[in-house]
């Protein structure tokens, strides 16, 4: 089996020494195949948003069906003397085959939100924790800014185009978070092939200054790519640009893109010149380090679509999304569920198995309920007349398919779209805040 970016042959050592020093130590004091409930789940919202978007579920499922130690990544542990020669072998050996629920991709998360529930015996279930918050953390903060971003730019569409600002890998995934928050095309055209976004692309300043003059440039760019294309008119004079890209294109040219200057005040007078020149149809593009406030900032500038780089794929400010995964339940000695919990000031958990429901109010979310389980053998499965949150992603071991790939992508774009609309309006607002619902802790009966 050959390597791929997002699926190496193993991903087992995707994690932190920790992980397999305490598996090592269970495997040698017997509590190694206790059964645990862990949970993924944010103790507040990162950057004083007032919802978070959950995105990489997907991804994780793709990843933990090649997280096996083969003969490398067990010579490598040897080597460094990581675990000893009884861990080896279970490693050897190691499956998941435990169970996995959580939020789908593109649900709305708030504080307490039981995110991603994995329960397995201990050795099954503790040497996850650091593949799921590394993709979680960075795809749902990613996500999170995308949503922003798409709520303050409304109808008008947006690309993502910051795979420079990013690493090779991270950009791929940056690319698919931003498309399930309301993005409608990526640059990257490895997110393209992997995941089915639409991609985009014309050109850069460098092919203007490949050419003698920006007309030659234009004119060979039409010639190849069509009328439709879209012309990047800021490498010198833009009201010259404008002027020659017309003059090249004719009234019917596709669309222009700015990238610098004062964005509201160079948008209007573009709109105003390829008016006068009679190209009311062209279109008008504009990039330039654009963030959620500036895209608000120019709602109501005559612009028609937004490129948005380095914010998007850097979480606009917060590059993670702060979720932490942590014990919640685990059987005793004699087979007992005990609900377990960290105390430590400030990061302080709640102990037992948690079912999640968003309660809505004529459509509007009202709050985030989350019922603690009793007995810790079955959370409930309905409560009042909410709308339930958590899914099956495994089941005994089996990855239930449908969340990746393509479809996956998609059915979580749609599933976003539609929760979206379930945000009361204060939750619209881009300034720093409280969680736009509280989260209601509900004990089991």
């Amino acid at each position: 089996m050959s390597a791929t970016p997002d699926s190496p042959v193993s991903t087992a050592l995707l994690t932190d020494r920790y992980e397999l020093t305490m598996l090592d130590a269970a495997l040698h004091d017997g509590t190694a195949s206790r059964r645990c409930v862990f949970e993924l789940f944010s103790r507040r919202l990162s950057g004083g948003r007032r919802f978070g978007v959950v995105a990489g579920s997907g991804r994780l499922l793709s990843l933990l069906r090649d997280f096996r130690f083969g003969d490398d990544q067990l010579r490598f542990l040897r080597d460094a003397r990581a675990v000893d020669a009884q861990t080896l072998a279970y490693l050897a050996n190691w499956r998941f085959t435990g169970t996995i629920t959580g939020y789908r991709e593109g649900e709305l998360y708030f504080p307490g939100s039981p995110i991603l529930t994995v329960e397995g015996a201990f050795a099954e279930a503790v040497v996850l924790e650091t593949l799921a918050l590394s993709v979680l953390n960075h795809d749902s903060a990613v996500a999170t800014a995308a949503a922003r971003m798409s709520i303050a730019a409304g109808e008008r569409p947006l690309a993502e185009m910051g795979s420079r600002r990013a690493g090779e890998h991270s950009a791929v995934a940056a690319a698919r978070a931003a498309y399930i928050a309301g993005f409608g095309a990526t640059s990257n055209l490895e997110a393209g092939r992997r995941w089915g976004i639409p991609t985009m692309g014309t050109a850069a300043h460098a092919w203007t200054l490949l050419h003698d003059t920006e007309e030659m440039a234009f004119r060979a760019q039409i010639e190849a790519l069509g009328l439709d294309t879209t012309l990047l008119i800021d490498t010198y004079d833009i009201r010259q640009g404008v002027e020659t890209a017309i003059r090249v294109a004719g009234t019917g040219l596709g669309g222009v893109r700015i990238d610098s200057g004062d964005l509201p005040i160079v948008a209007a007078e573009v709109r105003a010149q390829l008016d006068g020149l009679g190209a009311t149809g062209t279109r008008i593009t504009v990039t330039s380090d654009l963030d959620e406030y500036a895209i608000a900032a120019l709602a109501a500038s005559p612009v028609d679509a937004y490129g948005v780089g380095t914010s998007v794929v850097t979480g606009s400010g917060t590059p993670t999304a702060g979720l932490v995964y942590k014990l919640v339940a685990r059987q005793d000695a004699a087979g007992s569920w005990i609900a377990v919990a960290k105390a430590s000031a400030d990061k302080a958990s709640k102990g037992g198995r948690k079912s999640a429901f968003r309660t809505l109010d004529g459509g509007t979310a009202t709050s985030e309920t989350i019922v603690v389980a009793d007995g810790f053998e079955h959370a409930p499965a309905a409560h009042d007349d909410a709308r339930a949150l958590q899914t099956v992603f495994v089941e005994e071991g089996d990855i239930v398919t449908a969340f990746e790939g393509a479809g996956g992508v998609a059915a979580a774009r749609t599933h976003h779209a539609a929760v979206r609309e379930e945000l009361p309006v204060r939750a619209l607002g881009l300034s720093r805040s409280d969680p736009a619902i509280p989260t209601v802790w509900v004990d089991q009966d």
